[in-house]
């Protein structure tokens, strides 16, 4: 019988992240002036250790070993066979799934987290601030910043702090301080009220409050942590995918389609880049990050500069954008949430590496619910996203006869986000329509930007 579940030995896990800038051309970040951002310019917003890291060009780089000890409370994280989900859809694909909600916060997110917060105390640093959507990203920085003495604030999204409470104390559990943004605290949180007093919020908008917070911060010990879009970030979530590749390799078997679910990037990266690496060496391979449509960076907006946040903060990032002022609207899958695209993973799609796809909430709920119906985990409401392009490829397998071999980022679980099932089994959850008015608004926000050159890798 094949294994069901493949557990890669711990001794196995992989001790170096992979770098896709080793791999890649990328326009480079721009300042106010329109020139390119120095390394020094960005020291107020993180410690120089991860900015040279968001810089780096070397294709792999060592994970410390304080880091390696905290990532083994979990993982290697296991591959696993989804058999009875391919025996509902009645499909000759054989789906696997790489289960990162088996973290303490439930998610992806600590893969980043964990070594953003040991750089961060070896830099001399005590406070650490940062944004979060559904909640997954704030609870997995507050988990890190508890296993290294960190103090953590945490700006969370509005609509997700309403939608999920106990992420909120999630967070504070771990020592973390959680605020629903827009906040009165900030410049920038003031002035999104001042716009508009009932806004559900945006992670742009909590992204300008946290780096506002850490750079206003007269000690010099507060710094800014992002948990998706920049290299950085891209860089540690990449173990998820080496170690997949490595348990095909122990079942001799490799994927024709990787599949994640694609907010800012960051989990979608982790399974993904790895195989970008082999597809770019030559591999025939399929690579789909999957987004809302009701939020559709990829499959909608342009790719340009823009800022990564709503006030403007951050440098102009070669991306693919629907505006910074781009206000969400309030679908549950609240990670998902975020006006543009990493930058890596917004290259690639350019140079048509990857093949991006948009689903709808309703979509994606039903490929949740049958999820749970047979595989037996509750998926968070942005892995269903996931799921419901598997269906989709699992769906074609089948028209077309072939047994191809699909692996999915299970991103993480959703037992915190039961409201939004509660939500959808009782007919309250209907799909949004994007009116084609925001592409329109973005297009005359970029024409003042400059254009970001058109680069090729292969």
């Amino acid at each position: 019988m094949a294994p069901k579940c493949i557990l890669l030995p711990r001794d196995e896990m992989p001790r170096q992240w992979y770098n896709v800038l080793a791999d890649i051309k990328l326009n480079p970040p721009l300042g106010p002036d329109g020139n390119p951002v120095s390394p020094d310019m960005l020291a107020p917003v993180f410690p120089m250790n991860l900015i040279e890291q968001e810089v780096s060009q070397e294709r792999w780089i060592d994970i410390p070993e304080p880091v390696l000890d905290v990532l083994s409370i979990w993982r290697p994280s296991p591959l696993i066979r989804a058999d009875r989900f391919e025996k509902a859809l009645g499909t000759p694909a054989k789906i696997y799934y790489k289960h990162e909600g088996v973290s303490p916060p439930g998610s992806h997110k600590p893969n980043t987290a964990v070594p953003q917060a040991y750089y961060n105390k070896e830099f001399g640093i005590e406070n650490m601030t940062t944004e979060t959507g559904a909640g997954q990203w704030g609870s997995a920085l507050s988990f890190a910043c508890s296993q290294f003495g960190l103090n953590c604030k945490v700006y969370m999204v509005r609509v997700s702090f309403d939608q999920k409470p106990y992420r909120k104390a999630m967070m504070e559990t771990w020592g973390g301080q959680c605020v629903a943004s827009p906040s009165e605290e900030t410049k920038a949180g003031r002035d999104a009220l001042a716009k508009d007093p009932n806004t559900p919020g945006s992670l742009g908008i909590a992204i300008s409050e946290a780096i506002e917070a850490a750079v206003s911060d007269e000690s010099g010990k507060t710094r800014y942590s992002l948990g998706s879009v920049l290299n950085h970030v891209m860089l540690h979530q990449t173990i998820i995918g080496l170690e997949a590749r490595q348990q095909f390799a122990m079942i001799d078997a490799y994927p024709d389609v990787v599949i994640g679910c694609a907010g800012g990037g960051s989990n979608f990266a982790g399974l993904a880049f790895p195989f970008v690496s082999d597809k770019i060496n030559g591999k025939e391979i399929a690579i789909y990050p999957v987004e809302p449509a009701a939020c559709p960076t990829m499959t909608r907006a342009p790719f340009v500069y823009d800022h990564g946040d709503t006030a403007g903060y951050t440098p102009l990032l070669p991306m693919h954008s629907l505006g910074h002022n781009f206000v969400p609207p309030p679908i549950h899958a609240g990670g998902l949430r975020y006006h543009g695209m990493a930058p890596t993973v917004s290259q690639l799609v350019d140079e048509g590496l990857l093949t991006p796809k948009a689903v709808t909430q309703t979509q994606a709920y039903k490929a949740g619910l049958l999820w749970a119906r047979t595989e037996g985990f509750i998926p968070a409401p942005e892995t269903t996203n996931a799921l419901a392009a598997v269906v989709e490829e699992a769906n074609r397998a089948k028209e077309e006869g072939k047994e191809k071999i699909i692996v999915a980022n299970f991103s993480g679980h959703g037992l915190l986000d039961l409201g939004a099932y509660e939500r959808f089994l009782s007919g309250e959850i209907n799909d949004v329509v994007f009116e084609d008015t925001i592409i329109e608004d973005a297009n005359a926000l970029f024409a003042e930007y400059p254009k970001p050159a058109s680069l090729k890798s292969v």
